[in-house]
């Protein structure tokens, strides 16, 4: 499932939630959330990324009955209409990735990186499944506060080494982690910008690298831009730029933008 030495692949963001920072409320009713997958997938996407919990800056935290609520009908559904689909759950819950992947989803997307739920590397083991491991700086309700670091692209790294030791001494395979570098989350704007000047140092460290920068805030305030949605633009800049760095898999909103950014600079990169 990851693999770094294939095309791009496009992680499209579907969150059945009231709240999410750019499009909460959107995809709460199946068949929106069904007709949302049609259009992404005819626009290039590889794998769904489904998600039951917002964890936009200033976030609470949702229960685990209530996001296997709001995400088993879709992933059920998803799994029925796309079988050959990959299906990602994007959740910090043992107990809501279990239910996912038993109703057909195929990886776990861990903001966490296994920390808010001892029981998930247990659950990514058990499932024998790919786990996305990603950095944050404190919790949704709190990271955008005031995060601070002395040196953020070290400090990402040592963070994901452990929480990789941590995810190989729990059994999971080497071949089935891939890690985030977490824009966005506990993060200032030059903390964000000086992690994707240093992409190539995340890729070296040897797994695959998910990148996701869609719509967020840092880059509205570079182009003096407040709607998320008009940040389509600046998202696809920064696919084409984590290409050439090495970055093999993008989590977006907004798939055919980013599918002719990473297929033109994916192009470029093989010449």
């Amino acid at each position: 499932m990851f693999n770094s030495n294939t095309p791009p692949r496009l992680m499209g963001i579907l969150n059945v939630t009231p709240d999410s920072f750019s499009d909460g409320g959107r995809y709460t009713r199946l068949a929106a959330a069904m007709r949302q997958v049609e259009t992404m997938l005819a626009e290039g996407m590889d794998i769904v990324d489904v998600g039951g919990e917002s964890t936009r800056p200033g976030s609470d935290p949702v229960a685990a009955e209530r996001q296997i609520q709001r995400v088993l009908p879709v992933v059920k559904a998803i799994h029925a209409d796309f079988p050959a689909l990959p299906i990602s759950i994007d959740t910090t819950l043992s107990q809501v990735a279990a239910a996912a992947l038993q109703a057909g989803a195929a990886i776990i997307n861990d903001i966490s990186a296994g920390l808010d739920d001892p029981g998930m590397f247990a659950v990514a083991a058990d499932y024998a499944c790919p786990i996305v491991l990603m950095h944050k700086q404190g919790s949704p309700k709190t990271m955008q506060d005031d995060p601070q670091y002395s040196d953020v692209v070290s400090e990402v790294q040592t963070h994901l080494r452990q929480r990789i030791d941590a995810a190989l001494t729990a059994g999971i395979k080497p071949g089935r982690i891939a890690i985030d570098p977490g824009i966005g989350f506990g993060k200032r704007k030059q903390d964000n910008i000086a992690l994707l000047a240093n992409l190539n140092r995340l890729v070296d460290m040897g797994y695959p690298v998910l990148l996701g920068t869609s719509r967020k805030r840092f880059m509205g305030s570079i182009c003096n831009v407040a709607e998320a949605d008009e940040l389509v633009t600046a998202t696809a800049v920064t696919t084409a730029l984590g290409i050439m760095a090495g970055v093999t898999m993008f989590r977006v909103h907004d798939i055919k933008a980013n599918r002719q950014a990473a297929d033109i600079a994916w192009a470029i990169k093989r010449a």
